[in-house]
């Protein structure tokens, strides 16, 4: 946990990145402290509403502000280590391996480099907490939610995984901007969250872990790439790609938002089925390399970690990184064809859409989140609301299906079909980048929100 490990010996393998993988952090000075990284009492933060006032704490932490500190600049040293190795295999020849690893066993692979067999060894580790049949419970509570209200809210929660300049930069940079781009990374991203919560998905040989091997390849080629391009990343600025940090988020935000609901209330500790949700967020976490220093198992942990991370992350909307990506991510065709069901199901997806972003990112200012892209209607509020009727009455009917004897089962069976049609829809996931198609750093544009 975050308040027993050594700050020494995390910092010291802050700095070993540079001596093990010279070819991604050869020139890193580690003992800089980036721009992004914002532990002044004054500086502006990505915290929003009431959020704030657990910054005060956090500052009053030291220990804890240098624990956030060493994971703003941790990559992920066996994933790296796999994807430093580019120039010698090709991007192509490390992810058919990778994934010949995860289809067969390792062993399976010919000339198999040592770092292929660190990084399949690194994901077979068992942790010590891990209970499985507690992680199967809670993807069976998860694929109410997932099958019904997922595929409404994954543009509008995926826009706010790039509302911070600092922690965007990386996909400005990978080309995430055209429409088709945006409408793929957006597929891959649901395509990921909702294959963990089939049945068996995270056993070594499930869907969800092969995909959440090639989730972490991805990043860590990410991470070689752009460290390859001094002139469009500044480590003085920005730190490191897609550090450690900056995964918390997109795995931990219902949980933290869960915990944050239960401290309200006077509560710290988990009934039963929310720690089966918490299980499984963790262990998926935990596959996709998540240090378990990160991964706290209490309420109050959850809150403390996200909260540091996000009271240390300075504040920094540009309209030419978080803008542009915004837009194109609204704009995306996420549509499986172009018949007229599919049509119609696209206008009140992309409306529910814009109003989940709009209240949950936005604190539900409206005309703040025209001014950077996302124009909330008229039209758009009848529509999200005919589809939150639509979405939750089925939440509900399938919530009550799951306490009566005999229908829980043929429930969840129909929602695991429900959730391998949405796969279908969204095609084949490639969970891959390619530094041909890179392009320059957008130059800095003055924010409007």
């Amino acid at each position: 946990m975050a308040a027993t490990v050594s700050i020494d010996n995390l910092r010291a393998r802050v700095y070993a990145q540079k001596d093990r993988i010279p070819a991604i952090y050869g020139n890193v000075d580690f003992s800089a402290v980036p721009e992004r990284f914002a532990d002044a009492p004054d500086d502006a933060t990505s915290l929003s509403g009431g959020y704030v006032d657990e910054r005060l704490r956090l500052l009053a932490d030291p220990e804890r502000l240098e624990f956030i500190r060493a994971y703003t600049m941790m990559g992920d040293g066996v994933a790296d280590a796999y994807a430093a190795l580019m120039r010698d295999y090709g991007f192509r020849r490390l992810v058919d391996m990778l994934v010949e690893a995860c289809d067969h066993g390792v062993e399976k692979v010919a000339d198999a480099p040592p770092e292929l067999v660190a990084f399949i060894a690194d994901m077979e580790r068992i942790p010590d907490w891990l209970d499985m049949a507690l992680v199967e419970e809670g993807a069976r509570l998860d694929r109410n939610s997932a099958a019904n209200l997922g595929p409404f809210i994954i543009r509008g929660a995926f826009i706010a995984t790039f509302m911070n300049k600092y922690a965007a930069l990386p996909m400005a940079i990978t080309n995430t901007l055209s429409r088709d781009t945006a409408a793929r990374r957006v597929k891959e991203t649901a395509t990921f969250f909702t294959t963990s919560v089939l049945p068996g998905a995270l056993e070594r040989f499930g869907p969800g872990f092969k995909s959440a091997a090639m989730v972490r390849l991805m990043h860590s080629m990410v991470r070689a790439n752009v460290m390859r391009r001094p002139k469009d990343w500044d480590v003085g600025v920005f730190g490191i790609p897609i550090p450690q940090v900056d995964q918390m988020p997109a795995g931990l935000i219902a949980i933290f938002l869960m915990s944050y609901k239960i401290l309200a209330k006077g509560r710290n500790h988990f009934t039963r089925s929310e720690r089966a949700r918490v299980e499984l967020a963790r262990y998926r976490c935990f596959l996709l390399g998540l240090p378990e220093d990160l991964l706290a198992d209490t309420p109050q942990g959850i809150v403390d970690l996200m909260t540091a991370r996000g009271g240390t992350l300075r504040s920094g909307y540009d309209d030419h990184t978080c803008g542009e990506l915004l837009r194109a991510t609204m704009a995306a065709d996420l549509r499986p064809d172009a018949s007229l069901s599919s049509r119609i199901y696209e206008r009140f997806e992309r409306s529910f859409s814009k109003l989940f972003f709009v209240q949950n990112f936005m604190a539900g200012d409206r005309k703040k989140a025209a001014a950077i892209g996302v124009a909330l209607t008229r039209a758009d509020m009848v529509r999200a609301a005919a589809a939150g009727l639509y979405v939750y009455g089925r939440i509900k009917l399938y919530a009550l299906a799951s306490h009566i004897p005999g229908l829980n089962r043929t429930a969840d069976r129909r929602l695991v079909a429900k959730l391998k049609a949405q796969l279908a829809s969204y095609g084949h996931a490639e969970f891959t980048t390619d530094a041909a198609q890179y392009r320059a750093a957008p130059p800095p544009r003055l924010a409007t929100g």
